[in-house]
């Protein structure tokens, strides 16, 4: 529905809602990844996932969860740009700029599952196979795997610390420069438009961050499949499905796109 809203209404072609668009995307992908596979497995008593279906699920959910991370890094900029250099936003954050930035965030994405997924499939797997999580996530799957998974390790190590670690930081910074200009702003309207427009987008990078901290900032030793699938829950079908009552029902702009869009929501 957000989909259809921002396609369908001209007053919602704007970087945010653009960039809310390609967010919208990303969790149809990581909820359809999951959800109908992890469903059969609670309708049967034994559940099984061929390894080709396995490396399947496993390249587009962590394309979708991290495409996620690193879009969320991009909207807090998009938010920075519009409440710190409110005068040249349109410069700023021209279409064709927000384009090359969705299209980077799509294809880099793209790229690190694809390598992630590739040193995977190299890797053997002796038996039993049985996977301890609901869904083919890359730390129980390296405790199966009965070769070297050094290489496997390294590369994660170097994913957390782009991914997770330094989109955080370059997000905070952001929000570090948009609550200073709140704070010089003179009038309480100013003010609360602002943090008004920032705090949809603050709860979502909170809660999403908080479920990837959780269950990725540690070593493969130390992993442990109860915590892996409390974090996973959280940020494969909790967060896409609260990001978009999130978005709408703080956003008066999105919610009267959906009254015009479906019949529904005009009560």
């Amino acid at each position: 529905l957000i989909i259809m809203a921002i396609s369908f209404n001209p007053g919602l072609h704007t970087p945010m809602y653009f960039f809310l668009f390609n967010l919208a995307t990303m969790d149809i992908i990581s909820t359809s990844a999951i959800v109908p596979k992890a469903l059969e497995g609670l309708m049967v008593e034994k559940s099984s996932i061929s390894f080709r279906g396995c490396m399947a699920q496993l390249y587009f959910l962590t394309w979708a969860a991290s495409s996620e991370l690193l879009l969320l890094t991009v909207m807090a900029y998009d938010r920075y740009a519009a409440i710190c250099h409110p005068l040249h936003y349109s410069t700023m954050m021209s279409k064709a700029f927000c384009s090359v930035l969705a299209a980077g965030v799509w294809v880099i994405c793209a790229f690190n599952t694809a390598m992630h997924t590739g040193l995977m499939v190299r890797l053997n797997f002796c038996g039993p196979n049985v996977i301890t999580h609901f869904f083919c996530e890359i730390p129980p799957l390296l405790r199966l795997s009965c070769s070297s998974t050094y290489v496997n390790s390294v590369m994660i190590t170097l994913s957390d610390a782009f991914y997770d670690i330094l989109n955080f930081l370059m997000t905070i910074v952001s929000y570090g420069f948009i609550i200073s200009s709140i704070l010089k702003m003179r009038t309480s309207e100013g003010k609360q438009k602002a943090f008004s427009t920032c705090s949809s987008h603050l709860i979502v990078v909170c809660m999403y961050y908080t479920a990837v901290f959780y269950a990725y900032i540690s070593p493969v030793s130390s992993y442990s499949a109860e915590k892996s699938k409390v974090a996973g829950v959280l940020y494969t079908m909790v967060s896409p499905t609260l990001n978009p009552l999130i978005y709408t029902l703080r956003n008066k702009e999105v919610k009267a796109a959906l009254r015009k869009l479906v019949p529904f929501f005009k009560n």
